[in-house]
């Protein structure tokens, strides 16, 4: 009836074998699904990997899709983190082929030089308006005024 209260070094027990589990598992599932590994120490360094290149394309994928109402190339910058992702996501490369479909692209299904080199110019430009009104302490609102007048 009486059990010990939990301290503190119980919860670092706990966490530590949780670490554990966690690494067990992730070594195991690399093991089944991976390029099978000789090593479970190489097992391990890809799927550390494989989950830093998922959380860079998602990373990459936000951006994107911040991007889309700013100036910008929004929806390249998705189909690049799409484009990451889709090594190790299905979904991703499901969703990567619907974006390749919106982008502009010639006849042998590329983008334009042009239209890359458009994208680049307007956000660098937005970039760089918008570090001039925050540098300089300019009110955009005040240059708009200025303008109509």
């Amino acid at each position: 009836m009486n059990e010990a209260a939990p301290t503190a070094a119980d919860s670092e027990a706990d966490d530590a074998s949780r670490g554990d589990r966690f690494r067990e598992a992730a070594i195991e599932a690399e093991l089944a699904t991976g390029e099978r590994e000789p090593t479970r120490q190489k097992a391990w360094r890809n799927s550390v990997v494989r989950l830093s290149r998922m959380t860079l394309g998602l990373c990459v994928v936000v951006l994107g899709i911040i991007m889309m109402p700013l100036p910008g190339p929004g929806m390249l910058v998705v189909a690049v983190g799409l484009a990451i992702l889709a090594r190790d996501v299905a979904w991703a490369d499901r969703l990567l082929h619907k974006v390749r479909e919106r982008l502009p692209s010639d006849d042998d299904g590329k983008l334009p030089r042009s239209t890359i080199v458009t994208m680049v110019l307007l956000a660098a430009a937005g970039i760089a308006a918008s570090i001039w009104f925050a540098v300089g302490g300019i009110n955009p609102i005040d240059v708009a005024l200025f303008w109509r007048d």
